[in-house]
């Protein structure tokens, strides 16, 4: 039985599914193998999950981080609390009413 298949790998047609790499053996001895999931109909697009690597006979995952997706998130966040702001102080502005 090949390491992908202990790993359960998946046929990379599907969508959605698990797509496991190349293993590649380093110097050190260590086995590394990348993990992605496919997404999209039209033009599939595979994104990275992380990576499995085996060294000595234990298996350890570590996750990629897509730093982008989390910065554009906080600048969501920020741009969505700014516009509430704004529209509670033009609703009732935190200033005296001068007009009476």
């Amino acid at each position: 039985m090949s390491l992908l298949e202990q790993l359960g790998a998946t046929r990379s047609g599907d969508t959605g599914a698990l797509v496991y790499g190349t293993p590649q053996e380093t110097a050190d001895g260590s086995v590394i193998v990348t993990v992605a999931r496919t997404a999209g109909i039209l033009r599939p697009v595979a994104r990275p999950v992380g990576v499995f690597v085996v060294k000595d006979g234990q298996a350890t995952w570590t996750a990629a981080v897509d730093a982008t997706r989390i910065a554009m998130f906080g600048q969501t966040i920020g741009l969505v609390s700014a516009t509430l702001a704004l529209l509670a102080i033009v609703r009732r502005p935190p200033w005296p009413d001068l007009s009476r």
